[in-house]
C-alpha cells in the first residue's frame, strides 16, 4: 500500500513539474510575442511622425510658392497701369496731321497687344495661383482662425541658446506686434528658406506663437517672452 502512495506521489509530481514546464515555456512564448509586437508599433508610431513632419514642410513651402505668384500678378497690374497712362499721354500729344495719327495709332495697337498679352499672363497666373491653393487644401484642412498652444518655455534659459538675429526677431516682435515670415524676412536680410527655418524653430523652442487661419501663417511673441526681453539686465556690482 505503501509502495502504491508512493508511485501515485511521484506521478504527480512528474505531472506537477511538467506542467510547470509547459506553462513556464507559453510565459516565455507570449512576452517574446509581446516584445516583437511593441517594437513594431514603436516603428510605426516613428514612421507617422517623419510623414507629419514632411506635410508640415511641404506645406510651408506650398505658402511661399503662392505668396510669389500673388507678387507677380500686383506686378503685372502695375505695368497694366503704367500702360494706360502712356496711351493717355500718347493721345495727348498727338497732333492733327495724318502722319501722327497713323503713327498714333500704330502706337495704340501695339500697346493694346502688349496689353492684351499681360491680362492673358495675368489671367495665367492666376489660374497657377488657384491650382496652389487647391493642392494647399488637400494638404493640410484649416477650418478656422486659431491660435496654436504655446509651448512652455524655462525663463532662466530663454534666451541662452538663441543667436543675435534670433534675439532681434524676438524683439521686433515684442515691439511692433505679429508679422508673417516675408515681412521678417525684409527686415533681417535673410532667404526666404532661411527665415522659414529660423521661425519654425523659435516657434517649436516654445519662443513664439502662430496663428494658422490663413498663409502666409503670423508670428507673435509669447507673453512671458515680452516679459522676459523688457526685463532690464541685472547689474554687476
Amino acid at each position: 500500500m505503501i509502495e502504491l502512495v508512493a508511485s501515485l506521489m511521484t506521478v504527480l509530481v512528474v505531472v506537477t513539474i511538467s506542467s510547470a514546464v509547459l506553462y513556464y515555456k507559453q510565459i516565455r512564448k507570449i512576452q517574446a510575442e509581446y516584445e516583437k509586437a511593441r517594437s513594431v508599433i514603436e516603428d510605426v508610431v516613428l514612421s507617422f511622425n517623419r510623414e507629419l513632419r514632411k506635410e508640415a514642410d511641404r506645406t510651408e513651402l506650398v505658402a511661399y510658392k503662392v505668396e510669389g505668384n500673388a507678387a507677380k500678378a500686383d506686378n503685372i497690374g502695375k505695368r497694366i497701369d503704367t500702360l494706360e497712362k502712356t496711351i493717355e499721354s500718347v493721345k495727348t500729344q498727338a497732333g492733327p496731321s495724318s502722319e501722327k495719327e497713323q503713327a498714333l495709332s500704330l502706337e495704340v495697337s501695339k500697346i493694346n497687344s502688349r496689353i492684351s498679352g499681360l491680362e492673358a499672363l495675368q489671367e495665367i497666373v492666376k489660374t497657377k495661383v488657384s491650382g496652389i491653393e487647391e493642392e494647399m487644401q488637400k494638404v493640410v484642412s484649416i477650418p478656422e482662425i486659431r491660435n496654436e498652444p504655446a509651448i512652455q518655455i524655462r525663463r532662466d534659459k530663454a534666451l541662452a541658446a538663441l543667436t543675435g538675429t534670433e534675439i532681434a526677431v524676438l524683439e521686433m516682435l515684442v515691439t511692433e506686434g505679429s508679422k508673417t515670415a516675408p515681412e521678417i524676412k525684409e527686415r533681417v536680410n535673410l532667404s526666404r528658406e532661411h527665415t522659414a527655418r529660423l521661425m519654425k524653430k523659435l516657434y517649436e523652442e516654445g519662443y513664439l506663437e502662430r496663428e494658422t487661419g490663413k498663409i502666409p501663417f503670423r508670428y507673435s511673441a509669447k507673453k512671458e517672452m515680452e516679459k522676459v526681453l523688457k526685463k532690464p539686465e541685472p547689474q554687476n556690482p
